[in-house]
């Protein structure tokens, strides 16, 4: 919600470029992050420091929803899950399953692709 930390980190995906391949993921495209508890649309970058079968999305942005209620900055919330940790019961945040898929330019992103990251 700060303009100019915006501009000098914008939201996006972190994803490898082995996972981005099998998607046909390009760097800086648009990507759907959804599972059964929400999604979100951030731009994508591709990077060999993330390992394959994981994403990372930074948090601190600001729910943004669409029209169709998809957030579009990148808050990880929509995916999280209101289940406490067994051991600590802290929240479990840090390991959230969800699929990733090229977004439709234009579009709330629903093409569909069933393998998991």
């Amino acid at each position: 919600n700060v303009d100019w930390l915006n501009e000098a980190f914008a939201h996006r995906v972190f994803m490898n470029p082995r996972d981005a391949v099998s998607r046909d993921i390009q760097d800086g495209d648009d990507v759907k992050v959804y599972n059964d508890r929400g999604s979100m649309i951030l731009p994508c970058q591709l990077t060999q420091r993330i390992l394959p079968g994981v994403v990372d999305i930074p948090q601190g942005a600001w729910w943004t929803p669409d029209a169709q209620g998809v957030d579009r900055r990148g808050n990880i919330n929509v995916l999280t899950t209101e289940r406490w940790t067994a051991w600590a019961k802290g929240n479990a945040q840090h390991t959230i399953m969800v699929q990733v898929e090229k977004a439709d330019q234009g579009t709330d992103g629903n093409r569909k692709n069933t393998e998991a990251v």
